[in-house]
């Protein structure tokens, strides 16, 4: 029979009962109130009766109607679970004279037994630690943390992760975060490393209701296929060979690995007398390059040829290859797969052996795309940093000034549904590296799914979603939520932005509320109200996505320009102005060159006028993205759109940031998006510049960045990139986030390159129009205002670089000039960069512009 007619069986039939019983517990966790009960000591005893919920306990919530459930390989994580045989367990203590309370007990599989803090006596104060011993080495990605099951007491709340090799040197935490305190297991992810030792720290009791700290079980998970400090290699002049191809039946040549479309692959010899197992394909860089990792995207259209067992070898010559550098079998779904190398190799070609298909189904191998991976350069590809994890999922995300980072999710802090009138927050202090969190009742609106604005005072204003007609403003300055007056229309998945006039535009967002045209309206920070805007209906702005109104009108790209006006740019490949006055109106501004729809792309406005479209797919989900980017330039109320350089890799779900320089940074995202799925991951950020036009690799990341992901400016310069999933008891779901550190900001040994330096100068606010003394602590070249911005769901239309003319007055000393169009900076919260010659930024200095 021939593979290319054999279809999948569909996914849940080939797993287990285990599986398929764990999945129906999911569904009932996320249709069933939170059950638990407090208890009366230190040890969690005795029952009480169960106390008024707290800022982030979960509560049951009404189906939503929209989306799907989760992909059934969002159930199980990328990393396998590591084996436990033979691993011991110590602690700082541990009670046993009220309780059986071990170290041990975190291993033995039973989540009734617990390891717990001494209580009896004199409690042991915090922090408290529990080591792993695994009594080997081996590549470690995330710590599994079960709290106990029978109360909430000893709940971790803020944590760190740390590795060792040989238990006694341990460095710096490898992830740090804080946990909400609820019952469910937690995943506390980091770069994957090779060590023998891991150690969970608590630092503090969830609920803070004692000094206290317990555990039902750890777990350990291995390789996700994410090597740290990696990045692609370029596979120009690359060829590609097989121990044996299919070219009579269809174009299974071992070429098609290196094309950049996952639609062609190559296949074993199957027509006539198939070619038995094993199988080879070898990669001939034409060139010795330092290889950390090979990977692997298997086809998408079905399943035959998926590589199960494999081995992969690295040779000078082509003619003899060494021991293996990478072995292992990977799972049988259609998500993109990498070999950590045990160290990295030199060589020429590298030769991928499969010895068994991943479902038995035959003696074939097949794949679409091949990559390898080397080394990255602090100074060419920049950095991560470790871990931070967060009590949610970061769903959305706001720079405040104060070196402050909002995060919300939606009435949970894994799920979402119904429409609850509550949201769970967070905040990440930048400086410190603490979490705090709060949920949010005050304003009687969940605020999943929501429009953003960053308006003129500094506030943001959130509309939307789940609770569909509420809109809340949150104020940094009194760290306060208030509600404000209602939407005329119900909306979910809109778009807005501020207007030179200090208002606030939106516009779409058929997710949520009843059917009908997401019409414009604009709300005034004077009356506090909402103003419909009869003129700008949603429809000259739809996609033309197969499921209509309720995907084709979301995530609107909105660029306000001068005197109230708004372009919309996208996702529809159709633009139109958009004015805001009396009632409105909106006319065509053309089509944005020869690109398609690109819903779930995203555009990032990199100098005044100037706008860098990226990625997107002509539907919502399940149709395959784009490389493609365009540049779109305004002047007066002319649009000009053309292609640029495209990515190197198909990119919807991800999220663009604009830097100090201009440069604009992409991370994450699906080539053929599909919400909740890490399938088809990109891990590899890029960067483009204007100056060229062409995009270049960035260091790998450790965690998918997918749906429901984000990312944003930071006012260091670096870039904050977190998120992904809220989908329930899924292994998609990723409560953490990462600060990037750009190459801009590091020499060729990884060390920080000197700053420029703001000593004054800069106001608290000031006036479109004025000049600014601005002093610095050295010569610098030029000054940028970077909009203080929102993101969420791949969009962040609050995103605005504007360079700033500037004279030298004295040694030091700086007239720099805010422009007087309101269109071009926009009233609002701004952070304030000076750059040297090398475009070597400071740190910011936050201002308001009104």
């Amino acid at each position: 029979m021939q593979p290319r007619r054999i279809r999948a069986l569909a996914g849940a039939i080939r797993r287990s009962p285990l599986l398929i019983a764990f999945a129906l517990g999911s569904l009932l966790v996320g249709l069933t109130p939170w059950l638990g009960v407090a208890s009366t000591g230190p040890g969690g005893r005795g029952p009480t009766p169960r106390p008024v919920p707290g800022a982030l306990e979960q509560q049951a919530a009404k189906v939503s109607p929209h989306h799907g459930v989760a992909p059934a390989n969002a159930m199980e994580p990328t990393a396998p679970v590591l084996a436990r045989t033979g691993w011991t367990a110590t602690a700082s203590d541990e009670e046993t004279v009220g309780e059986s309370g071990r170290a041990a007990n975190v291993l033995d599989g039973d989540a009734g037994t617990i390891w717990h803090s001494r209580w009896s006596g004199t409690p042991a104060p915090l922090p408290h630690s529990i080591t792993v011993d695994m009594h080997r080495t081996a590549v470690v990605s995330a710590l599994v943390y079960q709290p106990r099951t029978g109360g909430a007491n000893g709940r971790v709340g803020e944590y760190s992760v740390s590795v060792s090799a040989d238990g006694r040197n341990w460095g710096s935490p490898v992830a740090t975060g804080t946990l909400a305190d609820d019952a469910g297991a937690k995943t506390l992810g980091f770069a994957p490393q090779g060590a023998r030792f891991v150690r969970l720290t608590a630092v503090t009791e969830a609920g803070n209701r004692g000094p206290w700290s317990s555990a039902a079980e750890i777990n350990l998970l291995g390789d996700p296929g994410t090597p740290a400090a990696t990045v692609d290699l370029p596979r120009t002049g690359w060829t590609a060979t097989a121990s044996d191809e299919e070219t009579g039946r269809e174009n299974g040549r071992a070429a098609n690995v290196l094309d950049g479309d996952a639609a062609t692959i190559w296949h074993s010899r199957w027509s006539g007398t198939p070619a038995p197992l094993p199988h080879s394909i070898t990669i001939d860089m034409h060139r010795r390059a330092a290889v950390s990792a090979l990977v692997y995207q298997p086809r998408r259209d079905v399943a035959n040829g998926r590589v199960g067992a494999y081995t992969i070898t690295v040779s000078t010559d082509g003619t003899h290859f060494g021991e293996p550098v990478a072995t292992g079998t990977w799972r049988d779904d259609d998500t993109v797969k990498t070999a950590t190398f045990t160290r990295a190799a030199k060589g020429r070609y590298v030769r991928l052996t499969v010895t068994r298909e991943a479902g038995n189904r035959g003696p074939w191998t097949s794949a679409a795309e091949i990559r390898l991976s080397g080394p990255a350069k602090p100074a060419t590809h920049g950095t991560w940093s470790r871990i931070t994890g967060f009590p949610l999922v970061p769903v959305a995300t706001a720079v405040l000034p104060g070196d402050k980072l909002l995060a919300w999710s939606a009435y949970a802090v894994d799920r979402f549904g119904g429409s609850n009138g509550y949201t769970q927050t967070a905040i990440l202090d930048l400086k410190t590296g603490k979490v705090t969190q709060r949920r949010v009742d005050d304003t009687g609106h969940d605020m999943f799914c929501p429009g953003i604005a960053m308006l003129a005072d500094g506030r943001v204003l959130v509309t939307g979603g789940s609770n569909a007609e509420k809109a809340s403003i949150y104020d940094p300055a009194t760290d306060t939520w208030s509600a404000t007056t209602d939407m005329n229309i119900a909306r979910g998945y809109q778009s807005m932005t501020l207007l030179s006039t200090g208002e606030a535009f939106v516009l779409g967002g058929s997710w949520s509320g009843a059917a009908g045209d997401k019409a414009g309206e604009v709300w005034s920070p004077d009356t506090r109200t909402w103003r419909k805007l009869p003129g700008v209906p949603a429809a000259p702005a739809l996609t033309a996505d197969p499921a209509g109104a309720y995907r084709a009108d979301n995530h609107m790209w909105l660029y306000a320009t001068s005197g109230g006006k708004v372009l919309q740019l996208g996702p529809s490949k159709q633009m139109n102005w958009i004015a805001t006055g009396g009632n409105g109106s909106i006319t065509s501004a053309g089509t944005r060159a020869d690109s398609q729809d690109a819903m779930t792309g995203n555009a990032v406005a990199y100098d005044i006028g100037k706008l860098l479209t990226l990625g997107g797919s002509p539907a919502y989900e399940k149709s395959p993205a784009t490389r493609r980017a365009y540049t779109v330039s305004i002047d007066g109320d002319q649009v000009r759109s053309a292609r640029t350089g495209d990515m190197d890799n198909a990119r919807a779900f991800g999220n663009s940031v604009v830097m100090p320089d201009g440069k604009v940074a992409v991370f994450g995202g699906q080539a053929y998006p599909v919400p909740f799925s890490d399938a088809t991951s990109v891990l590899t950020p890029e960067l483009w510049d204007p100056v060229t036009g062409r995009f270049t690799p960035l260091a790998s990341m450790a965690i998918p960045r997918n749906y429901h992901s984000v990312a944003n400016l930071l006012p260091d310069g670096r870039i904050f990139s977190g998120g992904g999933g809220l989908c329930g008891d899924c292994a998609t779901n990723h409560a953490d986030g990462s600060v990037f550190t750009p190459p801009y900001l590091l020499n060729a040994d990884g060390s920080p390159k000197p700053r420029p330096v703001i000593t004054g100068g800069v106001p608290p606010r000031a006036a479109a129009g004025t000049s600014l003394t601005v002093r610095t602590g050295g010569p610098v070249a030029s000054f940028v205002l970077m909009r203080a911005a929102a993101a969420t769901h791949s969009t962040d239309n609050d995103q605005r670089r504007v360079p700033l003319a500037s004279t030298a007055a004295a040694p030091g000393t700086y007239t720099v000039s805010v422009p007087a169009d309101k269109g071009v900076v926009l009233p609002g919260t701004y952070m304030l960069f000076a750059l040297d010659a090398q475009g070597v930024p400071s740190i910011a200095r936050f201002i308001t512009v009104s």
